[in-house]
C-alpha cells in the first residue's frame, strides 16, 4: 500500500514513524495546501493529516484511496458525507493526550496563581540579592485549596483535571453544555451557577454549535472578578475581543489559553495588546503535544492501519 503523509510537521519531527515502513510505501509532506492535496494523494491508499481539508475538491481524483487517519480527535476538517458515499473510511484518536492537557492546565494555573513570572524575574534581576527580609510579598497569591473550581465539559480531560483539583482540595463543580445527564462524582450545575461562583473555571469541552462563543461578554460579565479563566478546548468557544475588554476592565483576574480562535495567531488579535504577565499568558496549542502524548497517537494510527488492512 502507499501511504501519504500530508503535513507530517504538525507531528514533530522528534517522533519515530519508522513503523509505517514496514506497511508499503511512505511519502512525508511537511504541509500541504489545498491546492496541492490532489496530487499528493492521486495513488494513495491512505492518507495521514491533522488539519488538511479533506472533500471531493482535495481528494475526488485520489483513485485507490480506503483510508484517511486524522491525527487528532476533531475531524471538522472532514466531509464525511462525501467520505462516507465514496466507501472512503476514516479514522481519528480519541483519549491520548489525556494526561498531558491535565497536566497543562495545571502549569498554566499555577503559572498564574502563584505569579512565577514575577518572582523568577525577581530573583534573576539580582533583587532578591542582599534583600532586606528573606522573603518577598510583592505578589500575593493564594492556595488551590478551599476554592471552587468550575469546569466546562466534563469529558475525559474534564474528569481528569477535577480529579487532580480535588487532589488540591478544591471543591469542583461543572456544567456540561451538551445538557448529558448528570455523572457520578461531581456536582453539575447550571451555566450561571458555574460563572457567578467558581474561583477558577476551566473549559475542556469540544467546539459544536452549543458551544462555539460560550464565553462572552455576558459570561465574563457573571464572573467573580478574583476568576482565573483558562480555555483548554477551542478557541471559538471564547470571544477574544469579550475577553480581552473583561482583562483590562479587571472584570477577571486572569486568563490562561492555549487555544485561540484562530491559529497562528493573527498580528490584529486584541489579546497581544496585553503585556502583563500576572493577567495573561497564551501558550501555542501545545498543551496535547508531549512527547507521551505524541508516541501514543501514531502507535494508535499505526494500528488502525494494521486492523483496517488485517495486517499482522
Amino acid at each position: 500500500m502507499k501511504i501519504v503523509f500530508l503535513d507530517v510537521k504538525t507531528i514533530g519531527e522528534d517522533i519515530d514513524l519508522s513503523g509505517y515502513d514496514a506497511l508499503g510505501e511512505v511519502v512525508k509532506y511537511d504541509f500541504s495546501s489545498d491546492e496541492k492535496v490532489p496530487e499528493r494523494v492521486r495513488d494513495a491508499d491512505v492518507i495521514v493529516l491533522n488539519k488538511v481539508q479533506v472533500n471531493e475538491k482535495t481528494v475526488g481524483e485520489a483513485r485507490n484511496l480506503r483510508l484517511v487517519c486524522v491525527t487528532a480527535t476533531g475531524t471538522n476538517n472532514l466531509d464525511k458525507e462525501y467520505l462516507d458515499n465514496k466507501g472512503i473510511a476514516w479514522r481519528n484518536v480519541a483519549g491520548y493526550s489525556t494526561e498531558t492537557v491535565a497536566q497543562h492546565t495545571f502549569a498554566m494555573l499555577l503559572y498564574l496563581l502563584e505569579k512565577l513570572r514575577y518572582y523568577d524575574e525577581y530573583v534573576k534581576e539580582g533583587r532578591y540579592v542582599n534583600d532586606t527580609v528573606f522573603t518577598h510579598f510583592a505578589e500575593h497569591f493564594t492556595e488551590i485549596c478551599g476554592k471552587r473550581w468550575g469546569i466546562i465539559g466534563l469529558g475525559n480531560i474534564g474528569r481528569r483535571v477535577a480529579d487532580i483539583a480535588k487532589a488540591f482540595g478544591a471543591e469542583v463543580v461543572y456544567y456540561s453544555a451538551s445538557g448529558h445527564p448528570a455523572q457520578e462524582g461531581y456536582e453539575q450545575v447550571d451555566f450561571d451557577t458555574l460563572l457567578r461562583t467558581s474561583d477558577i473555571i476551566s473549559v475542556h469541552a469540544p467546539l459544536n454549535e452549543r458551544t462555539e462563543g460560550l464565553i462572552d461578554r455576558e459570561a465574563f460579565s457573571k464572573m467573580k472578578k478574583t476568576c482565573i479563566f483558562l480555555n483548554l478546548g477551542r478557541g471559538q468557544i471564547v470571544n477574544e475581543q469579550d475577553l480581552y475588554e473583561a482583562l483590562t476592565a479587571d472584570k477577571i483576574k486572569a486568563a490562561g489559553l492555549d487555544v485561540l480562535c484562530q491559529e497562528p495567531m493573527t498580528p490584529d488579535n486584541p489579546l497581544l495588546q496585553i503585556k502583563d504577565s500576572r493577567k495573561l499568558y497564551i501558550t501555542p496549542h501545545i498543551a496535547w503535544a508531549s512527547v507521551e502524548a505524541r508516541t501514543k497517537l501514531m502507535n494508535i494510527i499505526l494500528d488502525q492501519i494494521k486492523e483496517f488492512y488485517n495486517y499482522n
